[in-house]
């Protein structure tokens, strides 16, 4: 696996229960951001890719509601609803809008731990089932058991780097990465190469992948990052 651990979203606006989720996430090894308000929270789902999103209905900017329609745009990421406990009508809408599950305030802890390995394995389930045998865009193709890479039956020779860069892009295909998410999940915390080096990189996998094979499945999005689609945008 690429990434160390899988991230959780909190976009909670009561600071005492989003704090207290985040540190008890930590210590189960999640990596856990959290937001105050809809907008900010809105923002960083759409900004990078998380595993799952803990959205909390009754938030101030913009409510969970709207929150998760517009989520639902951009991303299939598992949601889990929190609700007040006898808000019927919230969990109806969380729903019927694209959430995968709810649970209610005030809740145990150990609750929602396992609502959220159920959610996460659900995912995980999912991916397996529509990629059996590895990640592709187009006319290439990776095995992460094999680390082969191939565009049609043609196999490249990646060095480790550019293996790992290529496959955190294919398995976020269609979402737009960061320079900066893409440092610190690649390189990791204590690379102080600055954000160049992916770039640089990018550079690589495009002499590789793309100008042999006349391809073009690596798209800069300027200011932003990088993003691997099947389709010329």
């Amino acid at each position: 696996m690429i990434k160390p651990m899988e991230s959780i979203l909190i976009i909670e606006d009561e600071e005492k229960i989003a704090r207290f989720v985040e540190l008890e996430l930590t210590y189960e090894g999640y990596e856990v951001e959290k937001a105050l308000n809809g907008r900010d929270g809105l923002e960083l789902a759409t900004a990078r890719p998380f595993d799952l999103v803990l959205l909390d209905i009754l938030l101030p900017g913009l409510n969970g509601i709207e929150v998760l329609r517009r989520i639902r745009k951009v991303s299939d990421v598992p949601v889990i609803m929190l609700t007040a406990r006898d808000a019927v009508v919230d969990k109806v809408a969380g729903l019927d809008g694209g959430a995968d599950d709810y649970i209610t305030k005030p809740f145990a802890i150990e609750e929602l731990l396992a609502r959220i390995r159920a959610a996460l394995r659900k995912k995980r389930e999912v991916r397996s089932e529509s990629q059996p045998s590895g990640l592709s865009a187009g006319s290439l193709h990776l095995d992460p058991e094999t680390r082969e890479v191939k565009v049609g039956d043609a196999l490249l020779d990646l060095t480790k780097r550019e293996f790992d860069l290529l496959q955190y892009l294919l398995v976020n295909k269609n979402i737009v990465i960061s320079r900066e998410t893409l440092l610190q999940d690649i390189w990791g915390y204590d690379f102080s190469g600055g954000t160049n080096a992916v770039d640089v990189y990018i550079r690589y996998l495009r002499a590789k992948i793309e100008e042999p094979f006349n391809l073009k499945l690596i798209h800069t999005i300027r200011g932003v990052g990088y993003v691997i689609k099947d389709e010329p945008v």
